[in-house]
């Protein structure tokens, strides 16, 4: 067996056309394989735009693969929340075997929203994104107010 730097699998020894039996792959065929998705190899960075404008946030998260159900939003002191909690379980029986597996996971995202009015959030979840709208406050006029010295 040959070690070969992380990153350069393509062009080392251990992917030489002759190898009969290659590690590597194995491995590397084993957690791509269409049973594990995303979520439990590793890859659980949540993309997420995060738009402002004068009258309001738009937030939108890409969550393939993830059901509705699975999703939590929560506004608390003026950070928004996206979090996502996923167990799994497969049970599949044949004629000679039983495979029963059980995953879990969780992850989640937070950012700074001031001014929001709460009551007025609208989110939808559509092809594994989830699109928020944030609308804010009207801007007032700055509260000062004047301490009177005696």
């Amino acid at each position: 067996m040959f070690l070969v730097p992380y990153g350069r699998r393509n062009k080392g020894l251990a992917n030489r056309p002759n190898d009969v039996f290659n590690i590597d792959s194995l491995f590397d065929n084993f957690f791509n394989d269409s049973f594990m998705p995303a979520f439990f190899t590793g890859d659980t960075q949540m993309r997420v735009d995060v738009k402002e404008n004068e009258k309001e946030y738009i937030v939108e998260a890409d969550l393939p693969g993830i059901k509705k159900e699975e999703i939590n939003v929560e506004l608390n002191n003026d950070r928004l929340t996206i979090s996502v909690e996923r167990n799994e379980e497969i049970n599949e029986e044949k004629e000679n075997y039983i495979r029963r597996e059980r995953r879990s996971g969780s992850f989640c995202r937070s950012f700074y929203v001031e001014n929001v009015l709460e009551g007025q959030i609208s989110a939808k979840f559509e092809n594994g994104v989830l699109s928020m709208v944030l609308p804010k406050k009207e801007p007032g006029v700055n509260k000062k107010n004047k301490i009177e010295i005696k």
